[in-house]
């Protein structure tokens, strides 16, 4: 296998606008380098006046369809539809209301209102050409006042048990739909103090074991498609660096520990907590050789049009200085075949 060619499969990247051109970039990395994915957005955060990847319902669905037709294999079209604060596609333009996860999770007996709500957001993705959602959050809510997770409602519950059946239902709704899901942000962000897309996050004297419960028991019943990592310090986990870029962690604790041998996917890698500290070509071989399998670039906090061949240069040159094997990348590689050839059976 010519590695260099299959590099780009590993890496989902976000790109600006509403329409595609010819000349756009992003055509390019779909077209010549293979591109594994690409997440959507409906703000341009690096450039606020220029329009983002939703409009409308008929908009977004010639736009998924034009970027799957680029495409030679499966594209993963992802986006963040968790419900409540955090949803791409919004009631103002046009698309299903969904309320928070907290909301959902306040019917500790039953999961009616999560099933209602995730078979409403799966048939809407799946009717758009949207294949991923980066959703459930599995973060337990212990802190209320943790400004990304608690207090703007994005957790099931503080009970371990109440977040995994909870979980366990939007998952089974969106693949009965055929599209997948990630829950996230491992090894755990509820117990946070501060957001890691602003900057270093130290968990380390509020993390609790505990928070991985959730993942054991959604593997224990194979409901997991996707693991996101989160940019997320704890000492007493791996005393140098963050979970993400962190073979500990990752291929420690939820490679070994719990069992899990699907898609691991990072959270943006242009997060403050990972581009303040890491270098590009760092953070982007770090991750891969921690156990990561795809690479997320928002484009969006900050935009930068060759950030695929950018990638693409920074793990080739990682594996030529051997700091990143070959027999990794096969591995990450493999993983997202299986994934996207689920894809195409749900479908069929």
């Amino acid at each position: 296998m010519d590695l260099a060619k299959h590099i780009g499969s590993l890496l989902i990247i976000g790109f600006p606008g509403p329409t595609l051109e010819r000349e756009m970039e992003i055509c390019r990395d779909i077209a010549e380098h293979g591109l594994g994915g690409v997440i959507l957005f409906n703000r341009c955060l690096h450039t606020p006046s220029q329009p983002a990847n939703v409009i409308s319902f008929k908009q977004l669905k010639e736009l998924c369809t034009s970027l799957q037709h680029l495409a030679d294999e499966t594209l993963l079209i992802g986006v963040d539809q968790e419900g409540g604060m955090v949803r791409r596609l919004r009631p103002e333009a046009g698309f299903a209301d969904i309320c928070s996860a907290r909301r959902m999770g306040a019917e500790t007996g039953h999961t009616t209102l999560t099933r209602e709500q995730a078979e409403s957001t799966a048939a809407m993705l799946a009717a758009l050409g949207i294949n991923c959602n980066f959703a459930p959050v599995v973060d337990l809510d212990t802190n209320p006042s943790n400004p990304v997770i608690g207090a703007i409602e994005r957790s099931f519950s503080e009970d371990p048990a109440v977040v995994a059946r909870h979980a366990a239902a939007w998952i089974e709704a969106h693949r009965s739909r055929g599209v997948l899901s990630c829950v996230k942000h491992f090894p755990g962000h509820g117990s946070s103090t501060a957001d890691s897309h602003l900057g270093f996050v130290d968990i380390s004297d509020t993390w609790k074991r505990y928070e991985l419960e959730p993942y054991r028991l959604l593997l224990q019943e194979s409901s997991v498609d996707m693991v996101m990592s989160g940019h997320l310090f704890n000492r007493h986990l791996d005393p140098d660096h963050p979970a993400t870029l962190s073979s500990i962690i990752i291929d420690g604790l939820l490679r070994t520990e719990l069992g899990f041998d699907g898609v691991v996917v990072s959270d943006d890698l242009q997060m403050k907590a990972i581009s303040d500290h890491y270098s590009f070509a760092e953070s982007v071989c770090r991750s891969l050789a921690a156990g990561v399998d795809m690479l997320v670039f928002g484009n969006n906090l900050d935009y930068d049009p060759d950030i695929c061949p950018r990638a693409i240069n920074a793990i080739e040159a990682g594996i030529n200085r051997g700091i990143l094997s070959e027999a990794r990348l096969h591995a990450a590689l493999d993983r997202v075949k299986r994934l996207k050839q689920r894809l195409v059976n749900d479908h069929d």
